[in-house]
């Protein structure tokens, strides 16, 4: 029995708009209301998309968000951490120094906050999020020693193309490499995704993945998809993502959310 939803956001949830339907509004609202769990899986932090979990009606004692692509697991309403695993800065080394020899950018994200590393060239991050996320311009070697959530590389697809295609193999395989969108590339601790953020949840809850539904169509949403009872890959998804899901609904800007909820769960 599915009593869990997990919902991407960026081309799956939210239409090109960045806006929530009113239709997968009121879908969403419903089936939380009868009890089943809505939990939002995005790779920023809370903050960023507090005015999403407000609309949602996600503020009861028992709403979570899975942030930073699973590496954080927070309960809304008093930000009470359920689980949080990070990097420390030396960890960035190998892709900090791919970046700086190959003239491209970088970006440093602690659970809070953004650092734009102004060693390197101009990240298009903050304009491409367009978020309310506090963006702070540092240099890499004079960030705090600290735990951090990932690194971002925000640029042209044809540049994070050429940079996936000629990146060294050690680069590669330290780090969980994911597009997110088109112009952002994320790199996570590896082993991190947002199915193991959900496992946490899942537990705390006693349930497990023969009870979640998961809506997705990126890279980041790979292994939630394959993990899920049911893995929905909207239609504006590439055919690879396509694959591995267990059925495809409609795109991002037709309400593809809405259109399977209802055909699911109708009365």
């Amino acid at each position: 029995m599915i009593q869990m939803i997990a919902l991407d956001l960026d081309n799956t949830l939210l239409n090109s708009n960045k806006k929530i339907s009113r239709k997968n509004e009121d879908i969403l609202k419903k089936l939380h209301s009868k009890g089943i769990k809505i939990v939002l899986c995005t790779g920023r932090p809370i903050n960023a998309v507090w005015p999403y979990i407000e609309q949602l009606g996600l503020t009861e004692g028992q709403d979570y968000t899975i942030t930073f692509n699973g590496a954080m697991v927070i309960r809304n309403r008093d930000k009470h951490l359920l689980f949080q695993k990070g990097l420390k800065l030396k960890n960035f080394d190998l892709v900090h120094n791919f970046a700086k020899k190959n003239d491209l950018p970088l970006d440093i994200l602690d659970f809070e906050k953004v650092y734009e590393l102004t060693d390197l060239v101009k990240s298009t991050y903050k304009e491409v999020l367009n978020s309310n996320l506090e963006f702070i311009n540092a240099q890499f070697n004079e960030l705090p020693d600290k735990k951090y959530s990932k690194a971002i590389m925000s640029e042209q697809a044809d540049k994070l193309d050429w940079a996936r295609n000629n990146m060294p193999e050690e680069v590669q395989n330290y780090y969980h490499i994911v597009r997110s969108q088109p112009k952002i590339m994320e790199f996570i601790q590896n082993g991190m995704n947002k199915s193991v953020g959900l496992e946490q949840l899942l537990k705390h809850f006693d349930l497990d993945f023969d009870n979640l539904m998961s809506f997705g169509d990126a890279e980041n949403d790979i292994e939630m998809l394959k993990a899920s009872s049911l893995g929905i890959v909207m239609d504006n998804a590439k055919d690879d993502i396509k694959a591995i899901g267990d059925d495809v609904t409609l795109d991002n800007n037709q309400d593809g959310v809405a259109a399977y909820l209802e055909k699911y769960f109708k009365d």
